[in-house]
């Protein structure tokens, strides 16, 4: 396995691992590498910094820098936590009251279990998983 910086057209920066260098070469003359933030399928290989194994175990630490990824999805979650209300575990019944016209409709996050989520999308509820697990705080 190897694991490759890449870039797009776009300017966005991301890294993916393959099973070999002429996998990479494979799939990059087939279009099937896409960018992860805007799916372009113009990618190159990013200037890398070999990465050098110390004999001093270091304890990771947080990058005081996010990837365009997590700002992204630190900003998503503020928006849906502004614009919404958590419902926490009641998030099922109060998707399904919504639908069936018992309840306002209004923007609403919280916590289902996969298996209750599908009977949601089977019943023909719309809802959409988010990319990041709620804080929990009191309904």
């Amino acid at each position: 396995m190897i694991q490759y910086s890449l870039k797009c057209n776009q300017d966005h920066a991301f890294e993916s691992w393959f099973k070999s260098a002429d996998a990479f070469e494979k799939l990059q003359a087939a279009g099937m590498i896409t960018c992860s933030l805007c799916g372009s399928t113009q990618v190159e290989k990013a200037i890398m910094a070999p990465r050098v194994s110390t004999s001093k175990k270091k304890t990771p630490s947080l990058k005081s820098d996010s990837s365009a990824a997590e700002q992204a999805l630190k900003e998503l979650r503020k928006h849906v936590e502004k614009n919404s209300h958590y419902v926490g575990r009641d998030f099922v019944k109060e998707a399904r009251d919504m639908h069936e016209g018992n309840t306002p409709e209004r923007s609403i996050y919280g916590e289902a279990n996969p298996m209750e989520a599908k009977k949601l999308i089977d019943d023909g509820i719309p809802v959409a998983p988010l990319p990041f697990a709620p804080k929990r705080r009191s309904n």
